[in-house]
């Protein structure tokens, strides 16, 4: 039976356990390698147990990969007691503001830093790249139990341009299907959001001609739209309100029990928004020296074009001794152990390649002796 995700009200609080990973050495290829089942080198690695830390560790950011991180605090709970995290899911906004600020050990953000606000941080951070995770459209139509639609199309949709379900745009793609004539709501995201960014960037990218409110964390939406806070805002909106749509990661959307739509990717092809389908968008991304990539409108016939990824960000060089322990053993568990359940929970695994350079990425950060 599949699992989902444990939801957790408020900040989350867990004592955590030390655990170590040795991994072979991976292939150093800029293009990603996945297995069709979203498998990676993380069933290779092995945990190790290391003397034990004690320290609290404080982190805020994006709600987007927060059912992935609850789990993997949870597993990392048994294996060291005396370690604990708070992740406070807030946004990615507010996550790399509060990094920004020193108010927490580390951010979690599916979106990078702006170039002129890397001054503004407290010294060098590095990226850790952690899962990746469609983001679905998903809709509230109770006769509507299939719905394909293009970028296009979901550009005019969440710009306005398009406000019935019956309208042509939707119809053309529909063939044979039933729309209503209800009237189209969009709900949106509230915060500061990696989620919004993603979503944006990728309508920037798949119809330029026709998505005219930019990309960002924020964007000016029209008036006559609903804002809900964080994915599981979203998702509350859609769910209650008839004729809904919005943009929400796909672990939101199925504990929320929500239709979503099938995407048409770069290929024409009608994607559903799976784990398989992340993992082959994954298979097509380019990885940055830093670590940054960008999966969104990828090539490939089997990859779902929303797919976004998620990033960890911590400073480079560490103040407190136990404190730098503590969290690169954390992420080096993330990066290992707890990539077996990310499927279980609606997220892609990273491919062999990318974890390989993430656990080097952990490497690079250095605590006092």
């Amino acid at each position: 039976m599949r699992r989902r995700p444990i939801r957790l009200a408020g900040p989350l609080a867990l004592v955590l356990t030390l655990a170590m990973l040795a991994s072979a050495c991976g292939s150093s290829d800029d293009k990603q390698s996945a297995s069709t089942d979203g498998t990676t080198a993380a069933g290779q690695t092995q945990t190790a147990k290391e003397a034990p830390i004690s320290a609290t560790l404080n982190a805020a950011g994006a709600t987007f990969p927060k059912a992935f991180y609850e789990v993997a605090i949870a597993g990392y709970a048994k294996l060291q007691p005396g370690v604990k995290v708070n992740y406070d899911a807030t946004g990615s906004g507010t996550g790399r503001q509060r990094l920004q600020d020193g108010v927490v050990d580390f951010a979690g953000s599916d979106g990078l830093v702006a170039a002129a606000d890397v001054p503004k941080y407290k010294g060098e951070f590095v990226y850790i790249p952690t899962v990746a995770a469609p983001i679905t459209v998903s809709y509230n139509l109770s006769d509507v139990k299939d719905l394909t639609l293009d970028a296009d199309t979901i550009a005019k949709i969440f710009s306005r341009q398009v406000k019935k379900w019956d309208d042509p745009a939707i119809a053309a793609q529909n063939s044979g299907v039933k729309l209503p004539g209800t009237d189209i709501t969009v709900a949106h995201r509230s915060d500061g959001s990696g989620t919004t960014e993603n979503f944006t960037k990728y309508l920037v990218a798949a119809a330029p001609n026709t998505w005219t409110l930019k990309s960002g964390s924020t964007v000016e939406w029209p008036a006559d739209t609903q804002a809900g806070n964080g994915n599981q805002g979203v998702a509350q909106i859609v769910k209650t309100t008839a004729g809904a749509v919005g943009y929400i990661d796909l672990s939101d959307a199925n504990a929320s029990g929500l239709k979503f739509a099938k995407i048409k990717n770069k290929s024409g092809k009608a994607v559903a928004p799976t784990v398989d389908a992340a993992s082959a968008a994954l298979a097509a991304a380019t990885v940055n020296a830093d670590l940054s990539y960008n999966p969104l409108n990828a090539d490939g016939a089997d990859a779902y074009p929303i797919t976004a990824p998620t990033w960890i960000l911590v400073y480079k060089n560490q103040a407190d001794k136990n404190k730098g322990a503590a969290i690169k053993s954390f992420l080096k568990y993330v990066l290992g152990d707890a990539q077996k359940q990310a499927k279980d929970f609606d997220y892609a695994a990273l491919p062999t390649s990318l974890q390989q350079k993430a656990l080097a990425q952990v490497e690079s950060i250095v605590a006092p002796a």
